[in-house]
């Protein structure tokens, strides 16, 4: 691979500041988790990133905190610009440098910072409620990082790209446009503030796109805080760039500012297994959910029915999950349908605790295996005296993992109500809703979502609002076959290289969908679940290895360039800024 894409200095420093870095709690996360070791491969140790320090047992397994490059200035930096921050190693490919910076002390004068940034930049932080505060304080705190940095290593005058991610990092890049106007700056958003509002709350964005003001709806849907900064660091930054088609026409109707790259997502496939041990593990995951299942269901289920899933942020409408869910109520009276259905729904909730009795009859069907004398009885727990009492039938709540805060007013359990599913024995569909982060220690499972997503036949993320799509392209890299919608950043890119139909076979499907076609896409979905299930064995596992091939076409070693031809853009405006600075003295 190509060190460079011009002619440019390479950056003897490019600081990569998100909330999600250490911090597994969205899509982001995924993106420079998976970005890092082709960023490690083109600049080595240039290459660094700046999270929040949140000292949690999830950091904790994610951040190795160790002597690096960084010791010398670190200690500078607190001695001398009294910074609390932690320097070590991301445990992830590439391992990078990574600075975790503890923010809390810039609460004490946040008013103030937001006084700076309204008469520096006209930021509007009056309204700011939520996590606006939290995430301004951060970024702040970011900016003061790569300042502290900076004046460390003022006489070697180091090419430095501080790149920062979404709204929660926009008050960082204008804290450098202010103090560290030679720092070449790049801002990316991953989904417009404005455009997430309008859809979640459940207005028409693609039909009515041009007739939408963006300062006009972030007053009517009480999201100036958040679009101000977004939008003032779009504008400012050296560089602005967004990761989908679909997301740079919502940029330029409603930030008033089209980005000046699409740098779209890959991923990075390294840690997916292979051959035997990816079968292994598949293995052990479906036998984990079917367990789970039945711990909740109080009966046995087939050890090959066909299990679908969905997962991603909790926005019901914007991710589709009332399609999901719709689509599965349609399918449940498919007389065509003969074989069994367990879908899951991974979708972190407001999640209170693991359920006991779940837990405890786990515990028992588990048990029950172990002493059963004969393969058959491990394999068959209606066989065994042992199941039966593992199994005393169905229990309150047949529908989810865990107990949520404030369960009554749950979405998706509503849902699943309504539409009248029991998950009895006679149901040709059974749903169950797992409301928590699968980070190995959930109390019911306790297994990473990897471990768990390659147990699944098929999956659908059938999105109204989705700037790119990371969930159908991880399917992908395990095999999973799955399904999206056109909606989305990813389906759009899925269309371009011709899965322009609901031909599942394929490997994926694309369902077209728009403000007014949700029916329509309920039935298609249906019939995308029926149609696979009803393929025999060899056809799914062909249908298996069309998916992970297709993956291969989204890795990062194909999509790091425009990482690359962002970094060199936004330097080569910092240095005509640097020689019209000397040409002025």
């Amino acid at each position: 691979m190509s060190k460079k894409v011009s002619d440019s200095r390479l950056p003897d420093r490019i600081f990569e500041s998100s909330w999600e870095v250490c911090n597994k709690v969205g899509g982001i996360h995924t993106v420079l988790s998976t970005h890092a070791k082709q960023l490690k491969v083109l600049y080595g140790e240039a290459i660094c990133y700046i999270g929040p320090d949140l000292q949690n047992e999830v950091q904790k397994a994610e951040f190795n905190e160790t002597s690096t490059p960084l010791d010398e200035w670190s200690a500078y930096a607190r001695r001398h610009d009294k910074l609390s921050i932690r320097c070590g190693r991301w445990n992830i490919p590439g391992e990078p440098l990574v600075i975790l910076v503890d923010f809390k002390k810039y609460y004490a004068y946040k008013n103030h910072i937001y006084s700076q940034f309204w008469e520096w930049f006209g930021v509007d932080s009056i309204q700011a409620y939520g996590d606006y505060d939290e995430s301004c304080m951060f970024a702040y705190a970011c900016g003061e990082v790569i300042r502290s940095w900076e004046r460390y290593h003022l006489e070697q005058d180091p090419a430095v790209v501080a790149h920062f991610h979404e709204w929660t990092t926009g008050l960082g890049l204008l804290y450098v446009k202010k103090h560290l106007p030679c720092v070449a700056t790049v801002f990316t958003t991953h989904a417009t503030s404005i455009g997430r509002s309008i859809s979640g709350n459940g207005k028409k964005l693609y039909k009515y796109i041009e007739g939408y003001q963006g300062d006009q709806m972030a007053r009517e849907l009480n999201m100036v805080a958040k679009h101000s900064v977004e939008k003032t660091a779009a504008f400012q930054a050296d560089c602005f760039t967004t990761v989908s088609d679909i997301t740079a026409a919502e940029c330029a109707q409603l930030i008033g500012k089209a980005p000046d790259l699409v740098t779209p997502n890959g991923f990075e496939d390294d840690f997916v297994p292979r051959g035997a041990v990816a079968i292994a593990k598949r293995k052990a995951a479906r036998r984990l959910l079917l367990e789970v299942a039945e711990s909740i269901l109080g009966y046995s289920l087939n050890k090959n029915v066909l299990m679908l899933a969905t997962s991603g942020r909790y926005e019901f409408r914007n991710k589709g999950l009332d399609v999901f869910i719709e689509s599965l109520h349609r399918l449940r009276h498919d007389r065509s349908l003969d074989r069994q259905i367990l879908a899951y729904i991974l979708v972190p909730g407001d999640v209170s605790a693991a359920r006991q009795e779940v837990l405890q009859r786990l515990e028992a069907l588990r048990k029950s295996k172990t002493t059963s004398s004969s393969a058959k009885q491990q394999s068959d727990l209606g066989n065994s005296p042992e199941a039966e009492s593992a199994q005393p039938g169905p229990i309150y709540h047949p529908y989810n993992t865990h107990w949520l805060n404030h369960i009554e007013q749950d979405k998706v359990l509503n849902t699943i109500k309504h539409l009248g599913f029991t998950n009895g024995p006679d149901e040709k569909v059974k749903i169950i809703f797992v409301p928590c982060y699968l980070h190995g220690h959930d109390g019911i499972f306790n297994k990473s979502y990897y471990d768990i997503l390659q147990a699944f036949d098929l999956t659908a993320f059938l999105s109204y609002y989705e700037p790119w799509g990371y969930t159908p392209l991880e399917s992908l890299a395990f095999s999973v076959p799955t399904l999206t919608t056109s909606l989305s950043g990813f389906g759009r890119w899925l269309q371009k290289l011709g899965y322009k139909d609901t031909d599942i076979r394929q490997g994926a499907a694309v369902i077209p969908r728009n403000d007014s076609n949700y029916e329509e896409v309920v039935r298609q979905t249906a019939g995308v679940f029926a149609d696979f299930a009803s393929l025999h064995s060899e056809e799914r596992k062909e249908v298996r290895k069309k998916a992970g091939r297709l993956s291969k076409q989204a890795l990062w070693s194909n999509f790091i360039k425009y990482y690359q031809q962002a970094y060199d853009l936004a330097l080569s405006k910092v240095k005509k800024y640097n020689k019209q600075k000397k040409t002025s003295k």
